[in-house]
């Protein structure tokens, strides 16, 4: 029998698809079990000089419109219910029927020592314009909101990736062993996408977030059953984990086992931290009032805020508040009027009690929606009730804290708020950046998972070195 003459690149190019690959793809997932079993929430050091240490994220979904907040448009008052027609003339819209370009309904003004441009109904927003960087280069690739959120959160279109907290709490742990470290504050109803927008993906489960109650107590049986002391707890638990590990032992391949058992030792633990933590009523009433708690418009986002900044304090890494929905197809006016009216002093609030409490310069805020909003429009009720459609080709994000370029506007878009034409960037790069202000590198910070390395980036990204001071 003649022996086949392979060459070393044969050779290897072989391996990568033989018994081999699949042995050392195994070693691979192997090692990445190991160490999330080995306190897999511990606090570590990022892979570069921090700017922050913790993130406040602030998700408004449904896209808020850029042109009626942050990214003023005057040449829409001019073509204000114009037909929209890309080649040919205009005419106007209540004759044809069609789609119509749509002037903000709000004014603005500059603010700040950096004159930032904020639309007028940011009234608590403006006073602290000082402290914002704004980017008006993002870009993504969806307009429907699941698909559109999912990549907002998880750098994937297409759901079941982990979240940026999840990523976060992966590279770095957390601060306290006694809270989760990636803490999720949803609305009552759930963003679309629903729950897959904090999952832990194919990350360990340790790293899932964790959801708060928008009403009553934010957790649930958080209180032990009359009659359980904590020392009866303890020794259920002890037991439990016996009986667990022993089964560990026999299946080793689930992997799901230790952090379910890390839960359980999470919630004993969160007994003692949580009260604490989640109890408002210790704070003065000037601090309530602040931050809008106890006006209708205002206490439910102010409730949300204030628990961030707690949660902070109390050294929870990631903190992701959501507020919406701000698809504002019709009535825009109306619509993102009153989302405004019940974010704005709170968000301003938050900004401010951080300040003064030293903890900004640490602590990284982010502001965004999934997308932005186009400025056209389609007739709805005779041209009167007038919104915007989805923009994924431009948007406004802004930071503050956490060693953003604080008093900067980066980018840009055209003349009518349709497309990034200044600095555009990916969404890609904006999580880069995000993580690289923590202290992260994209490029390192992968999991090993069905057969190749992967990262929140999804192939890697470009830091938007301007959005950094």
């Amino acid at each position: 029998m003649e022996i086949p003459n392979i060459s070393r690149r044969d050779s290897l190019f072989r391996l990568g698809t033989s018994l081999g690959s699949i042995a050392f793809s195994s070693l691979l997932a192997e090692e990445n079990r190991a160490n999330a079993k080995e306190k897999p929430l511990a606090a570590r050091d990022g892979h570069l000089a921090a700017k922050a240490k913790n993130c406040i994220f602030l998700m408004m979904a449904g896209g808020p419109s850029h042109i009626d907040t942050f990214d003023p448009k005057p040449s829409l008052k001019d073509l204000h219910l114009k037909e929209f027609v890309r080649e040919g003339k205009q005419k106007s819209a209540m004759e044809s029927g069609k789609r119509y370009y749509v002037q903000s309904p709000f004014t603005f003004r500059k603010h700040g020592q950096s004159g930032a441009d904020i639309a007028d109904n940011w009234v608590h927003l403006a006073k602290v314009a000082d402290e914002l960087c704004f980017f008006r280069g993002c870009q993504v690739d969806s307009v429907n909101h699941p698909t559109a959120m999912y990549q907002m959160n998880c750098g994937n279109r297409f759901g079941g990736d982990p979240g940026i907290g999840a990523w976060v709490t992966y590279g770095l742990g957390t601060m306290n062993q006694d809270l989760p470290g990636f803490l999720v504050l949803p609305d009552v109803s759930y963003p679309q996408g629903g729950a897959a927008n904090w999952s832990n993906g194919y990350l360990p489960a340790f790293y899932q977030g964790t959801p708060l109650r928008p009403k009553g107590s934010p957790i649930l049986d958080l209180k032990p059953p009359t009659g359980v002391t904590p020392i009866r707890q303890r020794m259920n638990l002890d037991l439990l984990a016996e009986m667990n590990r022993r089964h560990a032992q026999q299946h080793p391949e689930h992997d799901d086992l230790a952090a379910r058992l890390e839960s359980y030792e999470l919630a004993f633990r969160m007994q003692t931290e949580v009260p604490d933590a989640i109890d408002i009523s210790s704070e003065d009433q000037k601090t309530l009032s602040m931050y809008g708690i106890g006006n209708d418009a205002t206490d439910g986002f102010g409730r949300k805020c204030l628990l961030a900044r707690k949660m902070v304090e109390k050294g929870v890494r990631f903190v992701q508040l959501y507020n919406g929905t701000w698809d504002s197809h019709d009535y825009i006016e109306r619509a993102h009027g009153n989302l405004v009216r019940g974010v704005d002093q709170p968000i301003a609030a938050l900004i401010t009690d951080l300040k003064q409490r030293g903890l900004l310069d640490s602590t990284l805020i982010v502001w965004c929606g999934e997308f932005g909003r186009t400025p056209d429009n389609g007739i709805r009720g005779g041209g009167t009730t007038y919104g915007r459609d989805h923009n994924p080709n431009a948007m406004t994000i802004w930071l503050s804290g956490g060693g953003c370029n604080a008093g900067h506007t980066i980018g840009a878009t055209d003349e009518l708020g349709m497309k990034a034409v200044e600095e555009v960037h990916h969404v890609r790069d904006f999580h880069v950046t995000l993580l690289r202000l923590l202290g992260l590198d994209d490029n390192k910070l992968t999991y090993y998972h069905a057969g190749r390395f992967k990262q929140l980036s999804q192939f890697g990204g470009k830091v938007i070195d301007d959005l950094i001071a």
